[in-house]
């Protein structure tokens, strides 16, 4: 049985949170004459991080905290016109083609014949499979997962699911609180790729000495597991 490496989605496979930050720089432009920039971004946060048990992560959820936070900050002064703009924020999220990042496809088809691939992201269900089949990278992967949140608890589903053991399992992304330090914490491996943005809500202390390999591009992940 071939061992199993997966990866995380957004940001780890294709560009994603620059797509956040273009729209939330648009929004704080729509509300610029009710608020500074510094207090608009700590309201959506705040509104964000209250509605994950509503919504969920994704852009859907994203763009419904936007209007919420929109009707907050103007008292319930912004118009429909202000509230369709809001919308047509979030739907031109939607719209984006999904752009994958250098080296990602030609090194997943060369892992392809040494590894199992598998895909493991969360996010609202639809937008990651629209997503996934924009980037046209779903071919290389055996096993798609999308689950509602990358806890030691999801991991240790997913691989009594697919019945692996975590010392065969080794899993790639971005986020160190959401791809790295769960699976760690199930015996399992882990390489870190950061993506230059980081949503707050993924943001954790990192140690002094990393337990884990780091890397600065997914193209330096075949030399990696040869080593391994």
């Amino acid at each position: 049985m071939r061992p199993t490496l997966a990866f995380d989605a957004d940001d780890t496979l294709w560009h994603n949170e620059t797509l956040y930050a273009e729209t939330q720089e648009a929004f704080r432009a729509l509300l610029h004459p009710f608020h500074d920039d510094a207090w608009i971004d700590a309201r959506l946060h705040v509104t964000e991080m209250r509605n994950l048990r509503r919504y969920g992560y994704g852009i859907k959820g994203f763009t419904l905290s936007m209007i919420e936070t929109a009707l907050e900050l103007t008292e319930d002064r912004l118009d429909g016109a202000g509230v369709r703009k809001v919308l047509e924020l979030g739907q031109a999220m939607l719209d984006r083609p999904v752009e994958p990042l250098p080296g990602v496809a030609e090194v997943l088809a060369e892992l392809a014949g040494t590894f199992d691939l598998m895909l493991i992201t969360k996010g609202d269900l639809f937008d990651q499979e629209t997503k996934l089949a924009k980037s046209g990278l779903g071919h290389h992967f055996s096993r798609v997962e999308i689950v509602s949140e990358k806890d030691e608890a999801t991991y240790t589903a997913l691989l009594a699911r697919h019945g692996l053991q975590p010392g065969a399992f080794t899993m790639v992304g971005n986020s160190v609180k959401s791809d790295i330090l769960p699976v760690l914490a199930l015996g399992g491996r882990a390489v870190h790729i950061p993506y230059h943005l980081t949503w707050a809500h993924e943001v954790v202390a990192s140690p002094v000495e990393s337990p884990f390999p780091v890397l600065e591009s997914i193209r330096d992940l075949p030399a990696l597991l040869a080593g391994w």
